[in-house]
């Protein structure tokens, strides 16, 4: 859906690695920069993990989103395998995702795909690790690729008042119960934070005619 965003995840096959050195990453973040500008796409937040990637994105075209992630993951499989003489495939099909709609979980959304790193137990503080966007965000260290979506400016009028508040974010344990939405919703693929009604018919007992 354009102008919506989405947060996203791109998994290795069977779980298997998708970065092997520390210039896998950069080259995966190039790709992205140059083919989230062609296709109309602003990246708000990322992180490579060993063997899947975050990302919250909001595309600006129909369909943009997939344009992107084809073009980067087979980009980035070609530049790999030529590198380190490998073949085959290295992502697992098609990438999961769920709509973003409400600021709060916007905001949700960032730092559950920067804490990726922390609840890993890779690192005990989200600046500490280097392939996220985690630093940008903070505003300790601006990155060209990123956009700051609405609820991230909403934090403050000035760039270092944004930082200031975004950093305290992260002061808060993040709830376990928005973990799991964030995760149910991404695996199903609706909305976050919508409430779900079961599919099918209803209950047997349960009249289909309105109430007066």
């Amino acid at each position: 859906m354009p102008d919506v965003a989405l947060h996203l995840v791109q998994r290795g096959v069977n779980r298997q690695p998708c970065f092997f050195s520390d210039a896998d990453y950069p080259s995966y973040l190039g790709l992205l920069a140059f083919y989230s500008r062609k296709y109309g796409c602003s990246v708000h937040a990322y992180c490579l993990m060993t063997n899947h990637v975050h990302l919250l994105l909001t595309p600006h075209h129909r369909g943009a989103c997939a344009r992107i992630m084809k073009a980067v993951n087979q980009r980035y499989v070609q530049r790999l395998n030529a590198s380190v003489g490998r073949s085959g495939t290295l992502w697992e099909g098609r990438f999961h995702s769920s709509i973003v709609s409400s600021s709060r979980y916007a905001l949700t959304c960032y730092r559950y795909i920067e804490l990726n790193p922390v609840r890993a137990g890779m690192v005990s503080d989200p600046c500490e690790y280097p392939w996220s966007s985690h630093l940008s965000n903070a505003g300790a260290l601006p990155h060209p690729m990123l956009s700051a979506h609405v609820a991230y400016e909403s934090l403050g009028d000035a760039p270092e008042h944004r930082g200031s508040a975004y950093r305290a974010l992260f002061d808060v344990e993040l709830p376990r119960s928005d973990i799991e939405e964030i995760r149910k919703a991404t695996r199903g693929g609706y909305c976050v934070g919508e409430a779900r009604r079961p599919r099918g018919r209803p209950p047997r007992n349960q009249s289909t005619r309105p109430s007066v």
